[in-house]
């Protein structure tokens, strides 16, 4: 894609910027001739995205923040706001998550994983919308999952929050429609990606996490991002284990209980046990793991369909209505026929 003139290039703000699909989301971006804010926790990481970036040509400036602290968060994206001017594009990304189950977890690390995943996008929300309500434009995208449709074993706090994300995006939604703004908000649901997240998340289990499945390379997402962030749709679903998950948890929720009983615990967990010196990333950062990929590139997939989320849903509903009346007529049929 042709890269944009300085005069056309829009204000970006990603949180959650220096790993795994933000970083992969920030060098997209910049690609396309875009001013970029990154935020995230670890400094060093940052600066030194930034200085890849900017070798590149790109416009970035950075801030140290924890999106949790809302104080410090709205104050970073006013100081990314008078370096690179009013925001265009905010993109909530930030993350944690811990591999355990419930009854092994503190209530301390749940709310941990909130604060992060749930409460930072609130918060990022909120800084974009100081800077695009005056002026009525704007587009904020949340990095969601098919978790947040359908809750899996060993991720009950990320699944929550994940949860909860779409409940918060379809009120403030609504609100924006209602007082008439060109402000644009969706959702992007993911499937399992390669990240360092299964490198650094706290665990409580005996093997090291993986994702379920074959995941699919942040690099990839990035880019389905970025194509849909120019559309105007409420929720886009990339790949098709996202497509196939939430539209079976529709149909057949029971069924997936039954089926994760069987193989969340063993297929999210290697044959690797955990090494006593593990580094994990809930309370602070691990500098050395920050990069775009995680450890499973051997399996990983470079392709992913990307879907409107209405669209899917109108698809099934439809293949439902042609097989109920394809029954019905050959029921019909054979009634005849006697």
């Amino acid at each position: 894609m042709a890269t944009r003139t300085r005069q056309h290039a829009r204000t970006v703000v990603i949180t959650g910027a220096t790993a795994g699909v933000g970083r992969a989301l920030a060098r997209r971006f910049a690609r396309a001739g875009d001013r970029l804010g990154l935020i995230a926790r670890d400094c060093a990481s940052l600066e030194e995205l930034q200085r890849e970036l900017q070798q590149a040509g790109a416009e970035v400036a950075v801030e140290a923040v924890d999106v949790a602290d809302s104080q410090a968060l709205f104050a970073a994206a006013e100081q990314l706001e008078q370096r690179l001017g009013k925001i265009d594009i905010w993109v909530n990304d930030a993350m944690e998550t811990v591999f355990s189950r419930v009854s092994d977890m503190t209530p301390q690390e749940f709310r941990r994983v909130t604060e992060v995943t749930y409460l930072g996008f609130v918060h990022g929300t909120m800084a974009a919308l100081k800077s695009m309500r005056p002026r009525r434009r704007g587009r904020i995208i949340q990095i969601g999952s098919a978790l947040a449709y359908r809750g899996i074993p060993l991720q009950a706090a990320y699944c929550g929050a994940k949860h909860a994300i779409r409940g918060f995006t379809d009120s403030l939604r609504a609100e924006l429609m209602n007082e008439g703004s060109a402000i644009r908000i969706s959702i992007i649901e993911l499937p399992a990606v390669n990240t360092p997240q299964f490198d650094w998340a706290r665990v409580h289990i005996n093997h090291t996490p993986r994702p379920m499945g074959r995941p699919v390379e942040p690099e990839v997402i990035a880019d389905a991002v970025f194509r849909a962030e120019r559309g105007a749709w409420r929720e886009y679903w990339i790949g098709l284990p996202t497509i196939v998950t939430i539209l079976a948890n529709a149909l057949l929720p029971g069924a997936l209980d039954r089926y994760l009983a069987r193989t969340g615990i063993q297929g999210q967990q290697t044959s690797e046990s955990v090494p006593p010196d593990r580094q994990d990333n809930l309370d602070a950062p691990v500098s050395a793991l920050h990069r775009t990929r995680g450890s499973f590139s051997k399996e990983a997939v470079n392709h992913a369909p990307l879907v409107v989320g209405e669209l899917a849903r109108v698809g099934l509903f439809a293949a439902g209505a042609l097989i109920f009346l394809a029954v019905g007529a050959g029921v019909a049929r054979l009634a005849r026929g006697r």
